[in-house]
């Protein structure tokens, strides 16, 4: 059990971030993008900074400069996917920024020579698939938005590889607590300095956003930091590329969204992704191994 305790994980991960979907859909009727962002951080370093404050008289400052980089590349990620969705559709915004699924085992292959897993590579291609099947309504033309949400796709890409890089060495929590820490900051800038300061405090729009800062921002980033202690990077992107599966699943439960055969195939693909990259064919190949022995 032990050995899956990454893939659990991440799993959880993944299941929190579709219910956010439905989430975010509520807050987005209260607050702009910008302001939801800068909340979720701020209740989230807010959160871990209370639970774990015996941890942070330890901090480093390797862990802070880390942590500094991660929370860049987040608070950059979700910054371009916001910008990108205000030019293209919710559908190309969700399928491209899944493209990070297949970008990262290229960035560790070109920045650190490793070698692409052609069971892990095979699987991010099929999630892609998986995720068009779910979301992409298709149209011709490629825009702004598209051009600024492959940027974020990049950007998420980085995130995930270099938590697996700087987890191996460092304190999962304190990662993450100086992760939301930078992102908080870098999130009530971009308000201040758009004027962006008149919140909503309806009472359904602050549980959304309480449930977004400590669910699928405190509770699911902690989640991953750790996980990705067990388990490489390539397997994190593929097994988190879920998420969208797991939003169409509460999006048709109480958004009342009609689930269609074209989604359903594609959360079959999906879950073919995760099977082919975790298990690596092994039975398959076992078989094939036993039966070339029974001949012999």
């Amino acid at each position: 059990m032990r050995k899956y305790i990454g893939e659990i994980m991440l799993i959880t991960t993944a299941i929190i971030w579709g219910s956010g979907f439905v989430m975010s859909a509520l807050s987005l009727d209260y607050l702009s993008p910008y302001q939801l962002l800068a909340a979720r951080f701020l209740i989230g370093v807010i959160i871990l900074s209370i639970v774990f404050h015996k941890r942070l008289r330890k901090i480093k400052k390797s862990t802070i400069l880390k942590g500094t980089v991660l929370g860049l590349f987040l608070y950059l990620a979700f910054a371009l996917q916001t910008v990108g969705l205000q030019y293209t559709t919710a559908s190309k915004n969700a399928f491209i920024t899944a493209v990070n699924v297949v970008i990262v085992p290229f960035i560790a292959f070109f920045m650190y020579k490793r070698r692409i897993d052609i069971y892990e590579l095979t699987g991010a291609f099929l999630a892609i698939i998986g995720i068009a099947c779910l979301s992409l309504q298709f149209s011709s033309g490629v825009n702004i938005g598209d051009l600024l949400t492959l940027a974020c796709a990049f950007g998420f890409a980085y995130q995930i590889f270099y938590t697996a890089k700087y987890v191996k060495d460092e304190d999962p929590i304190l990662l993450t607590v100086v992760q939301m820490a930078v992102a908080a900051i870098l999130g009530w800038a971009v308000v201040v300095l758009k004027g962006d300061t008149n919140f909503s405090f309806e009472m359904e729009g602050v549980l959304s956003t309480l449930y977004l800062g400590v669910f699928s921002t405190t509770l699911a980033y902690c989640l991953q930091t750790i996980a990705q202690k067990f388990t490489n990077e390539t397997k994190t992107a593929i097994i988190l590329s879920t998420e969208a599966f797991w939003g169409m699943v509460f999006s048709v439960l109480f958004l009342g969204e009609l689930l269609t055969p074209r989604m359903a195939i594609g959360a079959i693909v999906i879950l073919g992704a995760i099977i082919i990259s975790e298990t690596k064919l092994s039975f398959i190949r076992k078989k094939e191994t036993k039966e070339e022995h029974n001949v012999l």
